[in-house]
């Protein structure tokens, strides 16, 4: 079948459609289920490992070796849709009047109507014709990157978000060095299966007891990969974009004028450690690219743990807190003052590992700045994560945005949580190899001049006027969660993200533009498409509870349901690339392109002000993740990182006062969630 016919099979699109809310919601939750390592000695209850491991055989070198090749897929992705002018218009609009006044609307009104009648249709024309030309990609996947790659702005606070990991509650286990090691060995399992196309694809199984099976995998196998996601389909089961796995080991951001780029270099065999402001480097593969062994391993981050130098007095780390143009003309300086060759060993190593001094304990105030920005001497935000582990060892990733979303970062998030709880190489008496560690481990030195010191002075300045703004508020309640959702037949995370459209009207009198992610990775390079929470009938549930005399707890309940349905509506539409803001971005930047003057719709002071995102959410969707968080997408707007679990519910928020209250905030949206949870009881 054609690639260009895919998206017109009606029976496959009514499939994909009828579960675009599934894939919509749990797109990242169903990496959870992949992978399928077995240890050679089970579950580790005991502190002693079988040390019949043979390094260099396959039972190390891979998590698992996939009959399914990793890639397999992808060709017969579906690609993602363009959506229909009009639906777009319209769905543009009816968000739009949820946060405009009437005056407002009926200016928006008329640039849409404008739009629609003028310049519209050949703009859409124009991406139709330029996305059927570019049929290995998506018609949002070169724009998107751009975004990110042009965006001058720091990428701490402005981008990279963090993920915390449970605590390890086994004895010994917690210790930064054990822990360390166990990951990067295990990590480095995941890398090496990955590399060799044997990583398991990602696939989202509707009915995972009927598709999920030797048989699923025997079929689509044997499938070619022209048309092996159709098979899959006939399993009601839906591969995922797997195109952004490419940059998640050995990459890096490289900043430069103007815009940055990406690099990889899948060859590199070293991994990068940063501690007390020093970078060091050390080999983790062999020449014949097999992972050395755990005890190598272990001798390496031991030797580096334990190396007393002292920070520097002016550590590069702080570069990558700055300005990309600023960033950009001081690794030009670096590079011309003769130090390409080590900025080359920082740019292609696996991933980096942070050891920082700070103990936070169970903390989530101490948590949260320290894994989202921490010690900015002592980071390296341009890879493509990092691993960061506190004095008393605990947990978080923090990754750059620009090379991938959830997909890949959880699929490799939940494949080594998994392997930590199942299969730990190394253990509290284990001894590290008998290796002169001071010979394979190389400390990074950086030729500075007084210029190059100059600007890391600043660069700290700016780092630390711009970390000290952030506040963080936590949320942690009983008051209800999935269970209770799920009794009373509605979405939980309709409910949540109804408590933020709450909390902001009983605090501020108005509604604002929010933001919730989707993912789009069910298609061909696809990334994410914006949900609006802000509806017409949130506004209405929200202006009712504000009332002195609200509506009886039957009313309320009815406008509670509608609020959900519509949100399931919006998140369907949303997986299903039936969204309007990718669009309406691909035709402002194909209008752009051409140099003539914008559409009316573009410049519209509406258009800024529903892009002008104040509540910007993210849900958490593993269980393996303790909290994360990110900074507001905008200075007077909130960063709402959110769980809901079985029976409780968590919120942990970021705002810079003033203008912003977070505690203010969370106080209202506890209240919203006690009414809403007192309607459903009692109706």
């Amino acid at each position: 079948m054609r690639a260009d016919r895919k998206n017109k099979d009606p029976q496959m699109a009514k499939m994909l459609a009828a579960h675009g809310k599934w894939l919509g919601k749990h797109v990242l939750q169903q990496t959870a289920g992949l992978g399928r390592a077995t240890s050679v000695c089970g579950l580790h209850t005991s502190p002693v490992f079988c040390r019949t491991l043979d390094v260099k055989g396959d039972d190390y070198q891979y998590i698992h070796k996939s009959k399914v090749p990793s890639m397999h897929f992808q060709k017969s992705l579906l690609r993602l849709p363009i959506p229909e002018l009009d639906k777009t218009c319209d769905r543009y609009l009816r968000s739009q009047k949820a946060i405009l006044s009437d005056e407002e609307y009926q200016r928006t009104e008329q640039a849409v109507a404008q739009f629609r009648s003028g310049p519209g249709p050949a703009l859409q024309y124009q991406l139709k014709n330029q996305d059927k030309a570019n049929k290995h990609t998506s018609y949002i996947s070169g724009p998107w990157f751009d975004m990110y790659l042009s965006d001058r702005a720091p990428l701490v606070l402005n981008y990279n978000p963090f993920l915390a990991l449970s605590p390890e509650e086994r004895p010994g286990y917690a210790d930064p060095l054990i822990r360390a090691t166990n990951t990067l060995v295990a990590s480095l399992r995941i890398m090496r299966t990955l590399r060799d196309n044997v990583l398991e694809p990602v696939v989202y199984h509707l009915n995972p007891a009927k598709s999920d099976t030797p048989l699923f995998r025997k079929v689509t196998g044997w499938t070619p990969s022209a048309i092996s996601a159709y098979a899959a389909y006939a399993f009601k089961a839906f591969p995922l974009d797997m195109s952004q796995f490419g940059n998640l080991f050995n990459s890096t951001r490289i900043p430069e004028i103007g815009k940055d780029r990406l690099r990889c270099d899948p060859k590199a065999r070293h991994m990068l450690i940063t501690k007390n402001g020093h970078f060091y480097i050390f080999d983790v593969f062999d020449r014949d690219g097999n992972i050395l062994s755990p005890e190598h391993v272990y001798a390496c981050v031991s030797y580096i743990y334990n190396d007393p130098t002292p920070p520097p007095q002016h550590s590069i780390a702080i570069f990558s807190t700055e300005n990309r143009d600023t960033w950009a003309k001081c690794r030009a300086e670096l590079v011309e003052a003769g130090n390409e060759g080590v900025l080359n060993a920082l740019d292609t190593a696996a991933f980096n590992i942070v050891f920082d001094k700070e103990e936070v304990g169970m903390d989530p105030y101490k948590m949260y700045h320290t894994f989202l920005h921490g010690d900015g001497d002592n980071r390296w935000f341009d890879k493509s994560f990092s691993l960061i582990f506190t004095a008393d060892g605990q947990l978080a990733l923090n990754f750059e945005h620009a090379w991938g979303d959830g997909v890949a970062v959880m699929s490799y998030f939940n494949e080594m949580t998994k392997e930590l709880a199942n299969r730990p190489h190394i253990h509290p008496d284990t001894k590290p190899a008998s290796i002169d560690a001071s010979q394979y481990v190389k400390r990074l030195e950086f030729t500075l001049t007084p210029s190059l010191e100059a600007a890391i002075d600043k660069a700290r300045q700016h780092y630390e006027a711009n970390t000290s703004a952030l506040h963080v508020n936590v949320l942690d309640s009983s008051i209800f969660g999935k269970n209770f959702c799920k009794k009373h037949k509605i979405s939980p995370d309709a409910v949540m993200q109804l408590g933020f459209q709450a909390a902001y009207y009983l605090q501020n009198g108005h509604v604002a533009a929010t933001y919730e992610s989707c993912s789009t990775a069910a298609f061909k390079h696809g990334r994410t498409e914006t949900v609006r929470p802000a509806t017409l009938e949130t506004t209405a549930f929200v202006k009712a509870i504000a009332q002195a005399q609200p509506p009886s707890d039957s009313e309320l309940k009815k406008m509670l349901m509608e609020c959900s349905k519509v949100h399931g509506n919006l998140t369907k539409e949303a997986a299903m690339g039936q969204g309007f803001d990718r669009h309406l971005f691909g035709l402002r930047k194909l209008a752009e392109a051409q140099g003539s003057p914008l559409p009316e719709l573009f410049t519209d002071p509406s258009y800024a002000k529903i892009n002008h995102i104040i509540i910007s959410t993210s849900t958490l969707p593993s269980a393996a993740i303790m909290f994360g968080g990110f900074a507001p997408v905008v200075r007077d707007g909130f960063g709402v990182g959110y769980q809901i679990k079985d029976d409780s519910l968590g919120i942990v928020l970021s705002s810079y006062p003033p203008p912003r209250d977070g505690a203010g905030f969370l106080e209202c949206a506890e209240k919203a969630y006690k009414l809403i949870h007192d309607v459903l009881s009692t109706s």
